[in-house]
This record gives structure tokens, C-alpha cells and sequence, in this order.
């Protein structure tokens, strides 16, 4: 399901002036006054791990202050269905990835540009609760907070913004400067996983309307149609139809809806083999394990089960064949 939520925030964010109005609403004023907006151009490449891939999105950009410093903007959409407490470090290790690719594109270089990394999360857990800072990852010694704090100067420093769209009101996310996209998509993801999504869509009428006036209007509803059947249950697919009804002709919403029930069908049919064929490596590392005499404590197992990278399993099955140990099966492909 996470690939879903994948594809539409591609598609949506992806857009330097689509993704302007997310980094404008998540940004801190002082920086959204200084960065030159006509400037903001998405980059090539990810720096997020294979192994993670299932769980997000990343997008990266650049852009120039007005004064003409260069600014990096990392975006990282969070979409598990519990709350990370260690992305903080995760995407400390983001970062310094980016500072490394970026002193191999400019060696003559003596300074670094300015990096901002941004979580935006729109989990199943409600509001984000994990640390934003590293410093708060470290056990401390001291009884005294005194103490504690001149330790704390001397642990490594690092913050993340965040854009938690589960702690937003609809009222809230629909009043955000934006594209009608970007505003439709912050409250889609938002509700995606509530029941309220099927009650909510039939209030959003209006702006699906302003969506459809867009340029590529066409285009981005069916996208939307899309990420909506893929996501929902039966009412949100009714509140769907009757949406489609009020905003485009009967016979337009009936070939939409027919179009993507085949697709939704035949997709299921691949998913089903792909899962199985998933699930075979899985269990094909596991038994490697086993016969080894290696211990896999829970946490390990589910992430073997879980992973929908077909390479990262095939490199597991190699390492499981000889290995001595479970990390050195787990280790990420450097190692």
C-alpha cells in the first residue's frame, strides 16, 4: 500500500512550484522571506536506503537565497504506521550523505551550502512523538539538569522540521497557500487512513472542481481517482463515484469508474504473485538463518517479511547462505 502513497506524492510534489507551497507552509517565515522562490528546481537521486524504500519518499532540491547563497531543501515523506523515535539519527545520516555528494560535485569548494531536512508525516498513529533534535537520543549522565545540559553541549547537534499533517485540521490544511493539487493532496494524505476520509471527500466537492480547472486538470484528477481507489474501502469509493457525478458528466465518472475497477482488479492479480514471490525469498532467508543456528528476534523477522525490495532479499539469501552472524546478513550493502 505504502508504493501508493509513494506514487501520488511524486506525481504531486514533485513540481518545484507544487512542492513551493509545501516548503512555504512547513518552512520557518524567516527563511521563506529569504529564499528566492523562482530558483527552486528538483534534483536527481535519493539518498534513502533500499531497505527503507517501502516506508518513503524522498525528494530533493535546490534553490538560491536572494542574497544568492545556495540552499538545499530535503524533503522526506514518513509514511509507516508507527512513529519512528530514531529519525532524527536516520535523517542526520541523509544529510551528511548529501554533504558527501555535494563536496564530490564541488571540490573547490571551502564551505558548505545550507542544508534543511523536512518530515512530512501522515502516519496511522496520530501526531508525531518522536525526538526532532539528536541530542535528545543520547543518555545523558547527570541527576542535575545543569549537568546534563553541559553534556549535552558536547554531543553531536542536529534538528529536522517537520510537517505533521495528522495534528492539522482539515479547516487548517484547506486555508494553506497552494496549488488546489497540493491542497486536495495534503488532505487526502492527511485522511487517508481515517474513516472519515468517505464523509470528508463529499465536503471537498468545491475544490475538486478547482482542481479539474487546473492546466492538467484531466490528468490530475485520474490520478487522484487513482490513489483513491487503491486506498480505500467501499464507502470511500462510493463518496468517490458520487464526487466524480458532481464534477464531471455521467458518462465521463462511469468510463472513469469502470477504467480503474479493471485496473484495480488485474493490479490485485500482480500484486498477489509479486507478493508471493516476495514472500518466498523471505522465507528462504529465514530458513538460511535457521539451518545456520542463527537467533532472529522478532524485530529482525518482520523486516525480512516486510521487504518489498526484490535485490535486498537476493542479497540476504547470499549472505544467509555462509553467514556467521545475523547483522552481517542485515548489513547495508557497503558493509
Amino acid at each position: 500500500m505504502s508504493g501508493v502513497h509513494d506514487r501520488f506524492v511524486r506525481y504531486t510534489f514533485s513540481q518545484p512550484e507544487r512542492a513551493a507551497a509545501e516548503l512555504r507552509a512547513a518552512l520557518p517565515s524567516h527563511v521563506v522571506s529569504a529564499v528566492d522562490w523562482s530558483s527552486l528546481q528538483r534534483e536527481s537521486g535519493s539518498v534513502v536506503d533500499p531497505e527503507l524504500r517501502q516506508t518513503e519518499t524522498d525528494l530533493l532540491f535546490t534553490a538560491r537565497l536572494r542574497s544568492g547563497h545556495p540552499l538545499l531543501l530535503y524533503v522526506l515523506l514518513e509514511h509507516q504506521s508507527t512513529v519512528d523515535r530514531w529519525m532524527a539519527l536516520r535523517m542526520l545520516r541523509y544529510v551528511v550523505r548529501l554533504v558527501e555528494h555535494w563536496r564530490q560535485e564541488h571540490p573547490e569548494s571551502e564551505q558548505l551550502p545550507v542544508i534543511l531536512p523536512l518530515v512530512m508525516y501522515h502516519g496511522e498513529d496520530g501526531a508525531w512523538t518522536a525526538a526532532r533534535r539528536v541530542e535528545d537520543l543520547f543518555a545523558l549522565p547527570g541527576e542535575a539538569q545543569e549537568e546534563r545540559e553541559r553534556w549535552r553541549a558536547l554531543v553531536p547537534r542536529f534538528e529536522y522540521l517537520l510537517d505533521d499533517l495528522t495534528a492539522e485540521r482539515a479547516e487548517a490544511l484547506l486555508a494553506r497557500p497552494g496549488p488546489p493539487l497540493v491542497r486536495l493532496a495534503w488532505l487526502l494524505l492527511r485522511y487517508s487512513r481515517s474513516e472519515e476520509l468517505a464523509r470528508k471527500l463529499r465536503e471537498w466537492v468545491a475544490l475538486f472542481v478547482q482542481v479539474l480547472a487546473e492546466q492538467q486538470g484531466n490528468e490530475h484528477l485520474e490520478t487522484i481517482l487513482h490513489y483513491l481507489l487503491w486506498i480505500g474501502d467501499e464507502a470511500v469509493r462510493e463518496a468517490t463515484r458520487q464526487v466524480l457525478d458532481s464534477v464531471v458528466d455521467a458518462q465521463r465518472a462511469e468510463e472513469l469508474m469502470r477504467s480503474y475497477g479493471e485496473e484495480l482488479m488485474e493490479r490485485g492479480r500482480l500484486r498477489g504473485r509479486e507478493e508471493g514471490l516476495l514472500r518466498g525469498r523471505a522465507e528462504a532467508v529465514l530458513r538460511f538463518l535457521t539451518a545456520r543456528g542463527l537467533h532472529v528476534d522478532e524485530a529482525s523477522r518482520q523486516l525480512i517479511l516486510s521487504c518489498s525490495d526484490v535485490a535486498t532479499l537476493d542479497r540476504w539469501i547470499d549472505r544467509a547462505i555462509h553467514a556467521t552472524s545475523l547483522s552481517e546478513v542485515l548489513a547495508p550493502p557497503s558493509q
